[in-house]
């Protein structure tokens, strides 16, 4: 489930050649006029545009606003620094507390309720099992690991083992989180949040490939958000979605894997086998309000796959977008919600 915070950049997200965000204007030169920034981040990249007009911050000004937020990110949640709040739990042997920022503690949290709706679908201590198979920060290589290793690294992994103690969290094994599923749409919703504070309005935040689309462009049309499809030599949009005030996550399968003798295995484990899933499953896209939400949903819906994943789905209302090898091509199958979404134009 390893996505976002990390060294080799996300898993999955959307092409950012294909968020059409065009300003289109009646006279050359009119104001608001569409503004933009963007740097390195999580081992990829962040880019924010939004509508400029008179009294808001400087563009450097709402840089330093968001690369704040992304530098304590960073000291909270990598696992890529020995030093980052995650890292120094992570080291702490079985039995231990520690005290931890709002901010973590709030995250697991999250974590914990999308372990307990999905019946352990989701997943945060699962990263001694990404190292096993050579998808974590420690691991060393990608190999295919026996059963009996598997099952061995398992004893200390499960939302059972974790708990919060007023301002600590605890753990009763040798448990290690990774917070990549959530952290990326966490950090949008903290960004979305910053810039509103700041007065701006209309916007579109992307981290890793986690969107975020408030208000609208200069000339009054929706962002426009392209979806990408699960190809893994070449990008291109799958479906276009008009979007305002909600955020979008697509995990998938595509991208981040290993092959052994023939057989493909996906990054995204689940947590019910300690291995890579199996099904034909390539790529699910979420949208939600929250940009968190969205980002956790779509790993849940990925480990579940096309058959239960699409149920879970449409009993929850969740708007998602599954896209299943079949054949030499791809079927897609979207949910009840999803069908619902305003399409934006080419």
């Amino acid at each position: 489930m390893a996505k976002g915070v990390g060294a080799n950049g996300p898993a999955v997200g959307f092409v950012r050649g294909f968020a059409a965000l065009l300003l289109s204007c009646a006279l050359a030169g009119c104001e608001p006029a569409l503004e933009r920034f963007e740097g390195p981040t999580m081992g990829s990249r962040y880019s924010v545009q939004y509508v400029g007009v008179a009294g808001l911050p400087s563009r450097d000004a709402l840089q330093g606003e968001v690369e704040t937020i992304l530098g304590q990110i960073d000291r909270d949640f990598s696992t890529y620094r020995g030093d980052s709040q995650v890292s120094r739990f992570n080291a702490a042997p079985a039995g231990t507390c520690q005290a931890m920022p709002d901010e973590v503690l709030e995250l697991a949290r999250a974590g914990a309720a999308l372990s307990r709706e999905s019946d352990g679908a989701f997943d945060l201590t699962l990263e001694p099992l990404l190292d096993l198979w050579g998808f974590g920060p420690q691991s060393r290589g990608e190999r295919v690991p026996t059963p009996a290793e598997i099952d061995a690294v398992r004893q200390r992994v499960g939302h059972r083992h974790l708990r919060i103690e007023a301002r600590a969290l605890c753990k009763d094994v040798a448990l290690q989180l990774d917070f990549n599923a959530i952290a990326a749409g966490y950090t949008v919703d903290r960004v979305a949040a910053r810039l509103e504070a700041l007065g701006v309005k209309n916007f579109l935040v992307e981290i890793t490939g986690e969107l975020k689309a408030q208000g609208h462009r200069p000339d009054g049309s929706p962002w426009r958000i392209g979806i990408e499809a699960p190809h893994a030599d070449r990008r291109e949009a799958q479906r276009r979605l008009a979007l305002d005030g909600q955020g979008v996550s697509t995990s998938g399968d595509y991208r981040h894997y290993f092959e052994r003798d023939g057989r493909r295995y996906s990054h995204t484990l689940d947590p019910a086998t300690g291995a890579p899933i199996r099904h034909a499953l390539a790529s699910v896209t979420v949208v939600a309000p929250s940009a968190l939400r969205a980002d956790g949903l779509s790993t849940l819906l990925m480990v579940l796959g096309p058959r239960r994943g699409l149920a879970y789905a449409e009993r929850q209302g969740i708007a998602a977008l599954f896209v299943s090898h079949e054949g030499e091509g791809f079927v897609e199958r979207a949910s009840s919600a999803f069908d619902r979404l305003p399409v934006a134009g080419p």
